[in-house]
């Protein structure tokens, strides 16, 4: 009878995962086009989805991650930190969207003459719905830092190191987005 390998704890699992990027940020720092690809391939859902919340679901979040990833492919060889790559992808979405999404919105309220209109959902949806309405009302910069806390895991310190703030403003940040969303959550 043979025996089945345990599985990993929770905590070994996201340790090898780190690990292996960790490994992948090496390799492709020396130029292996396929540790890049993977790398890719492992955090691009990741990325699409902080965009998603960051700029809305559309062509715009899209636009972003690839922008992002341009500017991951051209700065990844001066990342002294391979473990630091997390918060360098969320910073480079950071950075690549700010001043994009700003346009978009500003150019979407002047065509418009209203703000972006919430998506629409099915009824069996009401929490989801409910959590993504309370996240589209926050300003960019609280939803990046509450999805980057809540969705992705990061720590302040790597959200301020995402966001290119001070520990105090990611603080802030966050302290006001969970106060709006538990606001809007409680309504």
């Amino acid at each position: 009878m043979t025996q089945k390998p345990s599985p990993l704890p929770q905590g070994s699992q996201a340790q090898s995962s780190a690990l292996f990027d960790e490994l992948l940020v090496v390799l492709a720092q020396q130029g292996d086009r396929a540790a890049f690809e993977r790398l890719y391939a492992r955090w691009n859902p990741r990325l699409l989805s902080a965009a998603r919340r960051y700029a809305g679901d559309g062509e715009l979040a899209r636009d972003l991650v690839q922008e992002c990833w341009v500017g991951i492919w051209k700065g990844i060889g001066r990342l002294k930190s391979p473990q630091q790559f997390r918060s360098y992808a969320f910073s480079v979405l950071h950075r690549r969207g700010s001043d994009a999404i700003a346009r978009a919105m500003k150019a979407r309220k002047h065509e418009t003459g209203a703000a972006i209109e919430a998506q629409s959902c099915s009824p069996s949806q009401d929490d989801r719905s409910a959590l993504s309405n309370a996240f589209e009302g926050l300003p960019p910069d609280q939803r990046l830092a509450a999805h980057l806390h809540f969705v992705e895991g990061l720590t302040l310190a790597e959200i301020a190191r995402a966001q290119g703030i001070p520990l105090g403003t990611a603080k802030t940040r966050l302290f006001h987005a969970r106060r709006k969303l538990k606001t809007a959550l409680s309504d």
